[in-house]
């Protein structure tokens, strides 16, 4: 059986330590190359399957793919059998039947990777299923941090923004349990967690911005996620004046980034949106770890990849 990656909350410390270790050797310049060594099978065949659109997570994976020598297909849904009822594990098994040994997926269905996974062998790659988990992109912040402090624990960690709606914010806030970080969870009160949610553990706090973004040596910025929320908001999303109130109650302003610890940084999973959840002068700021991220999600997915064509 290939070793898929469903959820972050299926890995053990040990597993994602070595899996941070492996994206480390790939985000190191040097090794940045085609390696024989990552080929455990011949001329392995990889798919992107994105129900859903993204730039950053479905290139990173082609590109991951291109460095280590894989061949990449790119389904299109919309020119797919899935336009004539064909369902997702009929898809899956076909490319399977095909001799495709990696299926990368993004999905808005919340469970429907975990009911397929064990009926096929193909692995399978979580790449964002609806607002449940985004595995890989925690993973990827986990070794922005380790190469910022040297280190994944004893850190404060503030996430700030739309998170009871962020797949990106579930995976972040299972991943630093697991490594009992503290956690600083600030937004408007209606994209929080709920109280009797299972993320709300003992690591988790609720506090106001300016407090979370003043404590913190990690602040994680989010979108909000207008395309998920089931009724309208406070904010008029599509106004001026709707979106500045909501940065100048919530987002990272100038004048908040200078309330930063010294060695604190920022990130943010991306797409950002300049003006509402970040000022466009602190995008590229020194802090910023941004585009950091963007690079070690190749270095990363490079590290996933190899691991799920290991049998």
């Amino acid at each position: 059986m290939s070793k898929d990656l469903i959820l972050l909350s299926d890995l053990s410390i040990e597993t994602i330590d070595s899996i941070l270790e492996r994206g480390q050797y790939w985000s190191e310049d040097n090794n940045f190359r085609i390696s024989n060594t990552a080929k455990v099978i011949d001329n392995p065949l990889v798919c992107n399957l994105f129900f859903e659109s993204s730039t950053r997570t479905r290139f990173s994976f082609e590109v991951a793919a291109k460095k280590l020598g894989y061949h990449i297909l790119n389904f299109e849904p919309s020119t797919s059998s899935t336009q004539k009822g064909e369902t997702m594990y009929d898809t899956l098994k076909t490319l399977e039947s095909m001799g495709v040994n990696i299926a990368i997926i993004r999905t808005k269905e919340e469970n429907i990777l975990h009911e397929v996974a064990p009926k096929l062998d193909l692995g399978i790659i979580n790449a964002g299923a609806g607002a449940n988990e985004h595995p890989t992109q925690a993973l990827l912040d986990l070794l922005t941090i380790k190469q910022n402090f040297g280190k994944v624990t004893g850190l404060k960690i503030a996430i700030v923004g739309d998170i009871k709606y962020s797949r990106v914010a579930n995976s972040n806030i299972i991943a630093h349990t697991k490594y009992a970080n503290e956690i600083l969870i600030a937004g408007p009160d209606f994209l929080l967690p709920e109280k009797d949610s299972p993320l709300m553990t003992s690591n988790v706090r609720i506090c106001s911005v300016d407090e979370a973004i003043e404590e913190a040596d990690v602040v994680m910025m989010l979108r909000v996620q207008r395309e998920r929320h089931p009724r309208k908001s406070d904010f008029d999303w599509d106004s001026t004046s709707g979106q500045n109130k909501y940065f100048l109650k919530y987002g990272l302003t100038s004048e908040r980034s200078k309330k930063m610890k010294k060695n604190s940084i920022i990130m943010h999973p991306a797409p950002f949106n300049r003006g509402i959840e970040i000022a466009d002068e602190i995008v590229e700021d020194p802090k910023s770890m941004i585009f950091t991220q963007v690079r070690n999600g190749v270095a990363v997915r490079m590290a996933l990849l190899e691991r799920a064509l290991k049998k």
